[in-house]
């Protein structure tokens, strides 16, 4: 099975370089391309020295919070008292997001030398690579990968496992992923204590995304001001991000964009825009958790993590979802918190039947039966249901839920008023 689609004029195509290309999946093509070469340059620095290489790149979490790496790498203790391991977030369940997928499938050596690189950083002597169990393909292209790279030797002492979930959303969540790992139910913890002082099996751990740790090798070959270079907008955010662009475009697929790309560019450019007669209508540019764009934010929002925080969203996982004319908002809105409803994990009463009730409520609404305070309801809901929870899948119900009532209000009143025939949920 092939890649998608050719490289785009616009794209800055670093960590997609070998999307497509079967040879760079094995040990010996990637090393042909200069694969491992950064582990050994990273494997010869000072934990510390190599800390401040990324530190100086600017580089953030790509997995959705967009925390600094660096500093995150820091926060692990100096002083090897105890073990320490790293969690490699593998599990990528946002609706939308589809980019870790491609990364594993086509460059698994990538990912496992950006995954040893950071074990030497934060002195871990373990790594999991916590993988979506749904992903088979990818998982059996990276458990090839690491038998060969093991067989090796690269790695010296560090040792790499591949750990499948079961589909479970929550997962994705780190302290979720970690309470899977140790054999126990996917509930997200309380903290503190935060996981660089008790993670996984209670010792110092770090967890970081795919993308993050692909990203690695590349600023150690190039250097930071390389890395750092590479930004059209705001200096907080640099470098390269992969977009996943689903939903009513004519060329859905990942496309990877120097930080501060105009999202209007995305969609209409390179991802060939809606259908013929066919306008905008809306867009979810950091997969199904953040709050929606009206076709005005779309046209003027950047993609980095300030701009998208300016037009009142959020950058998140980069799954961006486009919406033409002829979708039906309500409905739309229905499904992503049916989805989240599904997927909490009822450890917390405001999520548990938060959630549920947002989603009948708006079944209600799409059947005919809704009135107009049902739409306060919701909004009442979705405010309590905002940081009041241990994790934030309540929030990323919420999200959706107020920012399509605030723009896409006459929807919600055609169904109630009847100017909407009912429509099946």
């Amino acid at each position: 099975m092939g890649y998608p689609h050719k490289s785009h004029a616009r794209e800055t195509v670093v960590l997609s370089k070998h999307f497509g290309d079967a040879d760079a999946k094995s040990f010996k093509g990637w090393v042909k391309r200069g694969g491992y070469e950064a582990l050994k340059q990273a494997q010869a620095m000072d934990p510390p020295a190599l800390i401040e290489e990324v530190k100086n790149s600017g580089l953030r979490g790509r997995g959705g919070a967009g925390f600094p790496t660096g500093l995150k790498w820091s926060f692990m203790p100096k002083e090897k008292k105890k073990a320490h391991y790293l969690c490699v977030n593998a599990d990528e369940s946002e609706p939308g997001t589809f980019k870790d997928r491609e990364i594993m499938r086509w460059t698994p050596h990538a990912l496992l030398e950006g995954t040893a690189i950071a074990c030497h950083a934060i002195q871990a002597e373990v790594a999991y690579i916590y993988i979506r169990g749904e992903f088979t393909e990818p998982f059996q292209v990276m458990q090839t990968a690491l038998t060969e790279a093991s067989a090796a030797g690269v790695f010296g002492k560090t040792q790499i496992y591949l750990h499948r979930g079961a589909g479970a959303y929550i997962c994705g969540e780190e302290t979720a992923l970690m309470n899977s790992i140790e054999g126990k139910r996917g509930n997200p913890r309380i903290k503190p204590p935060f996981p660089a002082a008790a993670g996984v099996f209670g010792l110092p751990t770090t967890i970081n995304n795919v993308e993050t740790l692909v990203a690695v090798p590349h600023i150690l070959k190039n250097g930071a001001a390389w890395y750092k270079a590479m930004c059209l907008s705001n200096p907080k955010s640099t470098g390269t991000k992969l977009f996943s662009v689903c939903g009513n475009v004519q060329r859905p697929g990942n496309y990877e964009l120097t930080m501060g790309f105009p999202l209007k560019d995305l969609v209409n450019d390179l991802a060939g825009g809606v259908k013929a007669g066919r306008t905008l209508k809306a867009c979810i540019p950091g997969g199904s958790s953040v709050p929606i764009l009206n076709r005005e934010e779309t046209e003027s929002c950047l993609l980095d993590y300030e701009g998208c925080v300016e037009k009142g969203t959020m950058l998140g996982s980069g799954g961006v979802i486009v919406f033409d004319d002829t979708a039906d908002m309500v409905y739309q809105i229905m499904r992503l918190a049916r989805f989240y409803a599904h997927e909490s994990c009822a450890q917390c009463t405001q999520c548990r039947e938060g959630t549920a009730w947002t989603t009948k409520i708006l079944e209600r609404v799409l059947s005919g039966q809704g009135k107009m305070k049902d739409l306060d309801l919701l909004l009442d809901l979705s405010e309590n249901m905002t940081g009041k929870t241990i994790c934030v899948l309540s929030d990323s119900c919420a999200a959706p839920v107020v920012s399509g009532i605030r723009k896409f209000k006459s929807e919600f009143e055609a169904y109630i008023t009847g100017k909407k025939r009912p429509a099946a949920a």
